[in-house]
């Protein structure tokens, strides 16, 4: 619509006639209502004939795409108000009677009761207002309960009042989270795994270490992963070699040990399994001592790859295990009752825990 506004009526009267088939369509709105007071402007529509009006408005309805009604509309508002313009849109808004301080004080006095509900939150500003005369109450006190949980919901409110949640710790209900009692009884053992280290990428073997609290039977096992289809059959195999019943298994929260798999093997053989707690570092003492002083002791702390496993748990079930439970003296007091019943008074000593089984022998 460059330059249209300088056609003269033939020009228009013409244009109109040659171009019945072609159609027009305005985009911005803006630039439209500009065009169409330009164009009313520079034919002076007020002053002319009723014949030239029709033209123009003919006009004006061909080149905005506009319907007849709404051309008449911006022509009504150019006899009007001398011009056409765009009437910018207001949304209307009711007035607000709560304002950000009513806000802030909803959230100071749900902070500081830790935010009840909405009644009796709303009790606690009537309260304020008329039995204690606070004026900054005011407006707070004729409340709704329904305007109430509004409030909460104002970004307002959710700056001020922030509330905090501890992280809640996934609940596992396999084993339970306690300290063995053996009460002098053989077969509660404590499990522990040691890991050998990771090289470039590669991982090292797993040792699986089995200590009973009582007599001090120690097997230990290897593996090259510890994913369960890799360590049940270990397990099994360690399981097998103490010499009296299994009645405990003792283990830190890893999820080698707390899975199903796991589970049902001991579920399988009546065995009861138990977990260390939290903050409770000496729960499973008795292995982690042992993994520095057996296992780390023999086979170091540097980098085995896992490929070695079947050969580290074949040096174990022929070599290891037999001098840890017939060779090795074992330096675990014995304890004894004094004449007072609540003390005891150990006698150290070593002692050896059994006789020869004859499988070192070469």
């Amino acid at each position: 619509m460059r330059e249209s506004e300088k056609l003269s009526l033939e020009q228009i009267r013409v244009f109109l006639q040659a171009s019945e088939e072609i159609h027009f369509e305005g985009k911005q709105r803006k630039e439209m209502y500009e065009w169409v007071n330009a164009i009313l402007q520079q034919h002076r529509y007020r002053q002319q004939s009723r014949e030239v009006k029709g033209l123009l408005r003919g006009y004006l309805s061909k080149m905005t795409g506009l319907s007849r009604a709404q051309v008449t509309r911006l022509i009504g508002q150019y006899l009007d108000q001398g011009e056409v313009k765009e009437t910018g849109y207001r949304r209307h808004r009711f007035a607000s009677k709560y304002t950000r301080a009513d806000v802030e004080l909803l959230a100071s006095v749900d902070e500081a009761h830790e935010t009840l509900n909405g009644a009796a939150t709303r009790k606690i500003l009537e309260r304020e207002c008329r039995e204690y005369g606070q004026p900054e109450f005011e407006r707070l006190a004729q409340i709704s309960v329904a305007q109430l949980y509004r409030l909460r919901r104002q970004s307002t409110y959710r700056q001020r009042r922030l509330h905090f949640t501890k992280t809640k710790p996934t609940q596992v209900g396999i084993g339970e989270r306690r300290c063995p009692q053996p009460d002098g009884q053989p077969g509660y053992l404590r499990v522990d795994t040691v890991h050998q280290g990771d090289q470039d990428g590669v991982k090292g073997v797993y040792h699986i270490n089995a200590v009973d609290q009582v007599t001090q039977w120690q097997v230990v096992g290897a593996t090259a992963q510890i994913s369960e289809s890799w360590l049940l059959p270990v397990l099994e195999a360690m399981l097998e070699q103490f010499p009296f019943t299994i009645r405990g298994f003792h283990s830190d929260n890893g999820s080698e040990f707390i899975n199903q798999t796991v589970a049902a093997l001991l579920n399988k053989l009546l065995v009861e399994q138990t977990k260390s707690r939290p903050r409770r570092s000496n729960d499973n003492g008795l292995v982690e001592s042992k993994n520095g002083a057996v296992v780390r002791k023999h086979m170091g702390y540097g980098h085995i790859a896992s490929a070695h496993a079947d050969q580290i748990q074949g040096f174990y079930d022929r070599y290891l295990n037999p001098y840890l439970n017939f060779h090795r003296p074992c330096g675990q007091p014995q304890l004894i009752p004094t004449a007072k019943a609540s003390r005891r008074e150990p006698i150290r000593g070593t002692r050896r825990r059994g006789k020869c089984c004859g499988k070192c022998r070469a």
